[in-house]
């Protein structure tokens, strides 16, 4: 859980994962949207994949990159649970037999 805090932590990379809640998109293509140099973009990808956050998939030249919103909502639940906070999962309906 720790690596993804470490990614969370990073304003333009909380801003990445805004971005690929849209959808997939190229690493050009999210590089394009910040003021920074194409070797900081990859750093901030690598924290991002790290983390699990990110799957990214090769296309021809480039790469695309999709956000893994299962890991990072399970993240933020185990913190928030970790902390006494959120609901207590419903416990499973039993099925009824018929």
């Amino acid at each position: 859980m720790s690596q993804v805090f470490k990614a969370l932590s990073d304003p333009t990379r909380r801003r990445v994962l805004q971005l690929l809640r849209k959808g997939p998109m190229s690493a050009g293509d999210l590089a394009d949207q910040f003021d920074v140099s194409k070797p900081t973009m990859s750093a901030h990808f690598a924290v991002l994949k790290e983390a699990d956050l990110v799957h990214a998939e090769k296309a021809g030249k480039s790469v695309i990159y999709h956000l893994k919103l299962s890991v990072l909502e399970e993240a933020l639940l185990g913190f928030a649970h970790s902390f006494g906070l959120g609901a207590e999962a419903p416990a499973p309906k039993e099925e009824i037999a018929r």
